[in-house]
């Protein structure tokens, strides 16, 4: 089987994307200066409507297909899987967002990719595993500030690395901390905002095709009409699957694609790493289904502790499948432009430190344990 054989699923939905992104993976890694094609092709492929209801402008589906649609993508360009996952996930705060009126609003313009969405929620998820504190803070606004007698703040701080702040047009999602008290707020900040500023791209060693950046709110002016939910911590266990469920897409494309490459080598290569292989391919096809029923089934909702395991597990999968593509590639992927090799072993080590961080996960699992040990609840 070889690796074309493995990319059937995105050339066959969407052809002229596929092709886009093969033909610029490179570039999406090393360069910025498509960086704000990459969300209107995703677009124009349908592939920002997957697992969204179709009375909301979606095509249907599960966010399991959403899972799915981000895997198809990293296969061809984990940049733009990394632009899709921050577009998709910001969609589904909004289809999880009771403010219908927010949703109403900035949902067309991030389906059709006129608007980027960027999750902005690191930080939040951080601050839900007790790691850090939140970096934005809001003080109440009089009354008048809000139209129709909404409740209105002004936000400071900032966030130090953001992805798909689109310099064309984008809206983040943030938690604030309230001077007042009282449960942290999660809001979307649009670009256009006062006092919102957005750095240069930062100098990152791959994935410069992706918008990131940091991003910081002086004085900004906010009111109810732009607050996703008044109680983000509990909102966010709630969403933190389709989260990370969506960010475990990336893995699962990248691992397929460097298994698929073990199969462009020599036969003796080949047949060296031939069990490797098959084992490897077996532990993805589990956790995938893990993944997905998990997700769509709720069960990560009380059990987060069962998907962060998995997480650190499809870290460690494409670990050793981009080595295995390395190992049986030989001399070629050193070669510039022979094969994506290098920018696969890029990826990859990008894997373990997209937030949540392995480190972090494993300590969050080993502060968990340790708390069952004191509460007797494991032997």
């Amino acid at each position: 089987m070889s690796a074309q054989a493995t990319l059937r699923g995105l050339a066959a939905r969407a052809p002229a994307l596929a092709a886009w992104l093969d033909a610029h993976a490179e570039t999406l890694d090393t360069d910025a200066k498509l960086s704000g094609d990459v969300v209107p092709q995703l677009a124009s492929a349908g592939l920002l409507r997957i697992g969204v209801p179709v009375e909301l402008g979606g095509t249907g589906g599960m966010i399991g297909d959403a899972i799915d649609n981000v895997a198809d993508v990293a296969e061809h360009s984990f940049a733009a899987a990394f632009v899709l996952w921050g577009q998709r996930t910001f969609i589904e705060y909004l289809l999880q967002s009771p403010n219908r009126s927010l949703r109403d609003r900035w949902l067309p313009a991030l389906l059709c990719g006129e608007i980027a969405g960027a999750t902005g929620l690191s930080n939040a998820m951080k601050y839900l595993s007790a790691i850090e504190p939140l970096q934005i803070r809001a003080t109440e606004a009089p009354a008048s500030a809000g139209r129709d007698g909404t409740r209105a703040w002004r936000i400071n701080g900032g966030l130090p690395w953001i992805t798909n702040l689109r310099k064309q047009g984008f809206v983040a999602a943030a938690a604030v901390d309230h001077e007042a008290g009282g449960p942290p707020s999660i809001f979307a900040i649009a670009h256009h905002a006062p006092g919102v500023t957005r750095s240069d791209d930062l100098d990152l060693i791959g994935l410069r095709g992706t918008n990131t950046a940091a991003l910081q709110m002086l004085d900004t002016p906010l009111t109810d009409d732009d607050r996703i939910t008044d109680n983000a911590p509990a909102w966010l266990v709630r969403v933190r699957p389709a989260f990370l469920g969506l960010q475990c897409g990336m893995s699962l494309g990248l691992a397929r694609r460097s298994l698929a490459g073990t199969h462009d080598s020599g036969p003796g290569a080949r047949a060296a790493v031939a069990d490797d292989v098959a084992a490897l391919t077996e532990q993805l096809d589990t956790l995938t289904t893990r993944l997905k029923n998990g997700v769509a089934q709720g069960d990560f909702v009380d059990t987060p502790a069962s998907l962060f395991t998995l997480r650190i597990a499809l870290a460690e999968l494409v670990h050793d499948a981009a080595t295995l593509e390395v190992q049986t590639g030989g001399g070629r992927g050193y070669l510039r432009g022979l094969s994506g090799v290098a920018r696969r072993q890029r990826e990859a080590a990008f894997v373990p430190i997209v937030t949540p961080s392995l480190v972090q996960l494993k300590n969050q699992l080993a502060a968990q344990r340790a708390q069952q040990l004191k509460l007797g609840t494991v032997s």
